[in-house]
């Protein structure tokens, strides 16, 4: 019997340091909405987006590649920079064709320490692409890592939550003796019959449904409404 490899969940970024994400797959979540954006516009036929830690970095970039500059800082959109960080903003009729450089509040950050941290493999994961990303994980026979955004550190539920719907449907392939997990997991299977009224209850949903968002929030735990994986490769997520 071959040995499983393992699962483990890193609740916050603060987190990340406690483990060793070397040679392993690291999924990105950031449910609100960076990763529900970077599906929805590669699904859509971007070419590619450019995550970036810094807003100078995504101004600069966006000049040199022809790209669009999105960001968000706090749930509006960075001055200087073209667009937001809603998956509304990037329908095929706009995005198809085009590089998006990307920068947000959490979820680019996440990303840059994972690949800091030696990760073989970095995805993106929300509900909009939840089934790309368990196909993906359950054929790789790595060790991985559920990697939550979180809110400025802090621990959030909707990134949780996902990352126990992921362990919902691949637990089996994996070895897991992680509370982290076990936490999002049962959290999962207590409300996924009532995600659009439960999450409604979360410190993003009131912090981002003070901007008018509630349709970007409701999309963001739509399952497989863009169903692609991203993955990152030499600077940028492209479709896996």
């Amino acid at each position: 019997m071959s040995i499983k490899p393992t699962l483990h969940t890193v609740l916050s970024p603060r987190l990340l340091d406690l483990y060793d994400v070397s040679d392993s797959i690291v999924v990105v979540i950031d449910v609100f909405r960076a990763t529900s954006t970077i599906a929805t516009a590669l699904y859509n036929g971007a070419e590619k987006v450019i995550p970036v830690d810094s807003v100078d970095q995504c101004i600069e970039i966006g000049k040199r590649t022809g790209g669009i500059t999105a960001g968000e800082r706090d749930g509006k959109v960075i001055p200087g920079l073209s667009y937001g960080n809603s998956p509304a903003e990037y329908p095929r009729s706009f995005i198809e064709g085009k590089t998006l450089v990307l920068t947000t509040t959490n979820g680019t950050k996440l990303l840059h320490m994972a690949l800091n941290k030696g990760a073989a493999e970095v995805v993106t994961g929300s509900f909009p692409n939840i089934s790309a990303v368990c196909r993906f994980l359950a054929s790789q026979q790595k060790n991985v890592f559920l990697g939550c955004s979180a809110w400025k550190d802090r621990f959030n539920l909707e990134d949780a939550l996902f990352a126990g719907a992921i362990i919902h449907e691949i637990k089996d392939h994996f070895t897991i003796h992680c509370d982290s997990s076990l936490m999002a997991a049962d959290m999962y299977e207590m409300h996924r019959n009532n995600m659009n009224s439960f999450i409604r209850r979360t410190t993003h949903w009131h912090r981002l449904a003070s901007y008018g968002l509630e349709k970007d929030l409701e999309y963001c735990v739509s399952r497989d409404v863009a169903d692609v994986l991203p993955i990152y490769r030499n600077g940028d997520l492209v479709v896996g």
